[in-house]
């Protein structure tokens, strides 16, 4: 039996460390299927260019809700789908249609605007959507789609990571980004894995599997730690064998983001003309070839109401 993580220290050795902060996620639902968003949370809305994480997977082991997100749009932005358990299918409007497992990794971009579906192939489902926000100079641009079945591992003290976005140490992803990031699925065994991280960058660890200490805070599935910039060697400690994170980090994205329903946008007048055109079914999104029914986007509500 392995003993308990102590909690946080009274006194931590690095003052850099010491700014570590675990924040917990919030219960939702997308497409009928339980999430925890664990990004954005109260008073911070990136971690570098990292601005959306949702943990989906079945509460209910034996009759798990399916994931069926009929066909809906975005603008402005970058998703990142990884799957932990199951298979998913994912059709958009540039006429992909791709299966993805778990260890495989999905990156649509949205630039301009795009619509895209998922529906869960296999279940019991359960995986992590991430959405990168695009800097200015890629976001009003075309979307493209990208699928990376082999992705490359690294070894360390007690942990092995698969790096799906940019890279550490030795290992780098194939995945092409518009802005400087990381992105690293830890396989964690019992006792303190040091990941060496790059002191421009900010980071968060989103724990999967097990308690987890980061640093100075001890954070478990359905949180967040968020690390301060200024740190090239991040200790996660594990208790138990079998635990697993995720590590997120970039660039500061230098530019404020507003985020509303599916876009992610500067100011509201994008996302209300964004919001028309998907109503108006304009040429901006164009057309996924999918069975399950199209999602109407809610009405803004900075809007006046309608006659």
């Amino acid at each position: 039996m392995s003993g308990p993580i102590q909690q946080r220290d009274a006194e931590c050795e690095d003052e850099l460390l010491a700014g570590v902060e675990a924040r917990e996620g919030r219960r939702t639902t997308v497409g009928g299927l339980a999430v925890k968003r664990v990004l954005p949370t109260k008073g911070r809305r990136t971690v570098g260019a990292w601005c959306f994480v949702d943990l989906a997977g079945p509460e209910d082991a034996e009759n798990p809700d399916p994931m069926e997100v009929g066909p809906h749009p975005h603008i402005g932005l970058s998703t990142v789908t990884w799957l932990l358990e199951g298979e998913a299918v994912h059709t958009d409007s540039l006429g992909t249609e791709q299966l993805i497992r778990p260890g495989q990794l999905n990156l649509m971009t949205a630039g301009h605007g795009i619509a895209h579906a998922e529906l869960a192939a296999e279940p019991p489902f359960r995986g992590v959507q991430m959405w990168v926000a695009q800097p200015e100079a890629t976001r009003h641009g075309e979307s493209r789609f990208a699928h990376h079945e082999e992705l490359p591992r690294l070894d360390l003290d007690h942990a092995e990571g698969l790096v799906f976005v940019g890279a550490m140490l030795d290992a780098t992803s194939p995945a092409e980004t518009d802005t400087e990031l990381v992105g690293v699925d830890l396989q964690l065994r019992r006792g303190i894995t040091v990941l060496p991280t790059r002191t421009g960058f900010e980071h968060a660890v989103v724990p999967l599997d097990g308690r987890i200490k980061v640093g100075p805070e001890v954070v478990e599935p359905g949180w967040l730690a968020l690390v301060p910039g200024g740190v090239d060697e991040l200790p996660i400690e594990a208790s138990d064998a079998g635990a697993r994170a995720l590590l997120l980090g970039g660039e500061p994205l230098g530019e404020r983001v507003q985020m509303w329903w599916n876009f992610v946008a500067r100011d509201r007048d994008e996302i209300t003309a964004a919001y028309e055109e998907w109503r108006d079914r304009t040429d901006r999104f164009g057309e996924v070839s999918s069975s399950l029914e199209r999602i109407e986007a809610p009405r803004p509500p900075w809007l006046p109401d309608e006659d």
